[in-house]
């Protein structure tokens, strides 16, 4: 793949007589179409325990020079590494014999950024022993287009990092319901962070972004009730996640009031039955099961830049905890573990008020600390 014959006959010009008289001399013939699938990279360096001569096997360096010279020549040479857009080439061929050239150009666009990509996830491996290093080169794919952004007249999209393991709607299906948008799954992924935080039969209902409600019980019902019963009014047209299966009561419960998104990681087909009477609700189930990558960063976007820090992932005991007044039993401890896990997930400055594993009261962060 690295042949002078394969990259001249990727790069020379057809309108060139040089180039085509330098192909004739050599006997090399031109290429019309290249077509490359990279070496899964991300998928091998993605597993658990995966040894670095293993990943180093699989940075591949023909595909990309065949990918990058003819995305280069797009004018005389048909670029295409991704799968959806062999339909496309493939009836343009049929209907006229050749690639049209605003394709071939679309199709180089997306080659250079699949080249791009795959050098970035190469670099980040690279640097994960650097916490900071000296460039940070994040790579995300387009996973769904949104109807709009925050606002009606923003447009949207949805992209997930490339090197992720998982991500917000890795093994997520949409059973029911209008489509994802932006505020939708901004809440659902506050809401999804949370409920990470819990083994037990848990329940987390969001509103612009911040839990308004959340509680752990012996079964996901009551834990519905507990979260639903510290904010009703907010919880109105909010997120809903639980992590357990919707039995049919709950379904029918949850169907009783407004809910824009509602995920789990199964449904009782009669629960799915009261669920889908409401035509706005959008029901996800969820069938992830991989660990979130714990060296994965965090980063917000400022003017110009982005602000980058650690994942705050951890979970607080009790052994890293004093308590400076009183002497906390068993069940005070546990309400206290538990308003400090709801606590992390709400904006700056919060208070979070918690009785028998379950909020009574959250308030997020205001601008004057007196009020």
């Amino acid at each position: 793949t690295l042949h002078p014959h394969i990259h001249a006959g990727i790069l020379a010009r057809h309108d060139h007589p040089d180039d085509l008289d330098a192909l004739s001399r050599n006997g090399i013939k031109p290429f019309d179409l290249v077509c490359v699938s990279l070496y899964p990279f991300t998928q091998i360096v993605g597993r658990y325990g995966v040894r670095e001569e293993e990943a180093v096997e699989m940075i591949d360096i023909g595909g990309p020079s065949m990918l990058r010279g003819a995305a280069k020549n797009f004018a005389h040479v048909t670029p295409l590494c991704r799968r959806e857009r062999f339909g496309e080439v493939l009836r343009q061929l049929r209907e006229t014999g050749e690639v049209s050239l605003e394709l071939r150009r679309e199709l180089a666009a997306e080659a250079f950024a699949a080249t791009a990509s795959y050098e970035a996830a190469i670099a980040a491996w690279f640097s994960d022993r650097e916490v900071f290093p000296d460039r940070f080169v994040p790579s995300f794919t387009k996973v769904a287009e949104l109807p709009y952004g925050e606002n009606p007249h923003q447009r949207g999209a949805y992209y997930a990092a490339t090197q992720a393991r998982r991500h917000l709607l890795s093994r997520v299906e949409q059973l029911h319901g209008r489509e994802l948008s932006f505020n939708n799954l901004n809440d659902l992924s506050a809401a999804r962070e949370l409920l990470l935080e819990f083994t037990l039969p848990a329940c987390v209902i969001v509103k612009h972004a911040n839990p308004c409600g959340a509680a752990v019980a012996g079964t996901v019902e009551e834990a519905y009730e507990g979260a639903l019963a510290c904010d009703p009014l907010s919880a109105y047209g909010g997120v809903v996640v639980v992590n357990r299966p919707v039995p049919a009561e709950l379904g029918v419960r949850i169907a009783e009031q407004f809910v824009e998104v509602l995920a789990s990681p199964g449904f009782d087909e009669r629960a799915l039955d009261a669920l889908r009477e409401k035509p706005g609700t959008r029901i996800l189930v969820d069938r992830e099961r991989r660990r979130f990558d714990p060296g994965e960063r965090d980063y917000k976007r400022v003017l110009g830049g982005l602000l980058v820090q650690d994942r705050d992932w951890g979970v607080e005991d009790r052994q890293g905890m004093e308590a400076v007044t009183g002497s906390p039993d068993e069940t005070v401890w546990g309400d206290l573990l538990f308003a400090w896990r709801v606590c992390k997930h709400v904006s700056s400055n919060a208070i979070v008020l918690v009785k028998d594993l379950r909020t009574l009261g959250i308030g997020a962060g205001q601008m004057s600390r007196v009020d």
